[in-house]
């Protein structure tokens, strides 16, 4: 009866060791999806139009990962809510417009029960303003870090834009790989 209790001991034992064994030594990308990066993130922000967010996300990953790259991605989201909101205004969606303005304004639950009202064509012209303004400054210190780099892809984002002038503004140029290299 003692032995087998022992055996009985000493198979939970070797089971749990087996089991710690398997846990020390196996990927952890079995266990779990790698998380997405800021800039991934960003850009299925952009796909959706949730510009905030998109926004929040570039500002992650300048905060995380500071360079001539993260400010340019940054400045690119920027300039692609200024050609979101241009784009809608130009073809009269003022509803949409109005819906970019909460986007960007209602950041907490309490803006369900008082949500921000005001007439589209005003928000229209705060968003740009507003955009074009931090869009200069994330410029300035990308340019900064690596002119020659920004350059490129300034080059590759015009040749996109000119490529896709009524939609450019829901993706970056595809060989800007929206993840950390």
């Amino acid at each position: 009866m003692l032995m087998k209790q022992g055996l009985k001991g000493f198979s939970l034992t070797a089971a749990l060791c087996c089991w710690f064994i398997l846990q020390w030594t196996t990927p952890l990308q079995l266990h779990a999806a790698e998380p997405r990066s800021h800039l991934q993130r960003a850009a299925v922000f952009l796909l959706a139009a949730d510009y905030r967010q998109a926004v929040e996300a570039c500002q992650a990953e300048v905060r995380e990962f500071p360079s001539a790259r993260s400010y340019t991605f940054l400045t690119y989201v920027y300039h692609a809510l200024d050609g979101y909101v241009e784009q809608l205004a130009r073809t009269d969606q003022w509803v949409r417009v109005e819906q970019v303005y909460v986007n960007l304004a209602a950041a907490r639950i309490e803006d369900l029960l008082d949500p921000p009202d005001v007439l589209a064509r005003i928000a229209k012209e705060v968003i740009q303003q507003a955009v074009q303004r931090q869009a200069d400054v994330s410029a300035a210190m990308a340019d900064r870090l690596d002119h020659a780099l920004v350059t490129q892809l300034w080059r590759e984002q015009a040749a996109w834009r000119q490529a896709r002038p009524d939609d450019w503004w829901a993706s970056a140029p595809p060989q800007w790989q929206w993840e950390r290299p």
